[in-house]
């Protein structure tokens, strides 16, 4: 087997679009305030085209509303580090298991390829402490939180299974909230119990695909700023950082982008928190 050669001093020198001629999913990309809307945001900015998925029904029935889909994607659109590449979104109902296949499906149509997976989405509400959790609620957070994203990384990585053997390699980034952090989620079992089967599923993941040339990785953002929190439990989550703040959509975001591109080839199957420091 060769040794990779030392780099050069070009080669040392970071491309400012790193992912130019690439294209990116995003789900749950649905709210200007929110993690996916970042995230897609840093994808465009490194050149990726991108597609939102959105299912503003959801967000209808949450506290803090839905979004416009168009505004979410011309705040994306104005990010885009390349002329050349498209912002493009869409509806879909995660909980449906055919919806998976047929939103990947949707992506390679419209762009040619899809490179990079990052399954932002989640159900919110519909949840409880042990003691108040049902069959319902348990069935509802498996099949938005834990089944339809092994359906869409399925679904991905057969999509790619045709491409050149000069495609770059491909990316999967899952997201999880902690729960096998200290204290846990006693308040929230079924989402939990879901978010925690996706991290507990990352090795196994990654070593099934990397044949394939994809990583797989999860990334813990901790707390974040979204919009959910107000007045006093606001107060007191912002003093638990050694930082005095929340952290916002873009600071995972950074760590999701970079995750994505070829310096970040030889990361995968890790469970990656940034917390900032976060004391639970």
């Amino acid at each position: 087997m060769s040794v990779p050669s030392r780099p050069t001093p070009v080669e040392l020198r970071r491309d400012p679009l790193p992912l130019r001629g690439r294209t990116a999913l995003v789900t749950g990309a649905s709210r200007r305030a929110g993690i996916g809307h970042a995230v897609a945001r840093r994808l465009a900015a490194y050149g990726a085209g991108v597609y939102l998925h959105h299912h503003v029904p959801h967000d209808t029935a949450m506290p803090w509303g839905a979004d416009s889909p168009e505004a979410v994607a011309e705040s994306v659109r104005e990010a885009l580090g390349d002329p050349a590449a498209r912002v493009m979104s869409g509806p879909g109902d995660l909980a449906d298991p055919t919806e998976p296949a047929r939103l990947i499906d949707t992506v390679v149509q419209e762009f040619g390829r899809l490179d990079i997976l990052v399954a932002n989405h989640a159900l919110s509400g519909s949840d409880g402490t042990l003691d108040e959790i049902d069959a319902a609620m348990l069935d509802a957070h498996w099949a938005v939180d834990a089944r339809s994203v092994l359906l869409l990384v399925q679904a991905y990585a057969r999509s790619r299974a045709p491409l050149a053997e000069d495609t770059p390699g491909g990316r999967v980034v899952l997201m999880t909230s902690g729960q096998d952090i200290a204290g846990g989620m006693p308040g929230e079992i079924a989402y939990a119990l879901q978010k925690g089967a996706l991290a507990s599923i990352t090795r196994s993941l990654s070593t099934a695909l990397a044949e394939h040339g994809i990583t797989v990785n999860t990334v813990n953002p901790g707390p974040v700023d979204t919009g959910y929190a107000t007045g006093e439990v606001h107060a007191a989550v912002a003093a638990r950082f050694p930082t005095g703040r929340w952290g916002v959509p873009d600071d995972p975001a950074r760590l999701i982008a970079w995750l994505a591109t070829d310096e970040a080839g030889r990361i995968t199957g890790e469970v990656i928190n940034s917390e900032g420091g976060f004391r639970r």
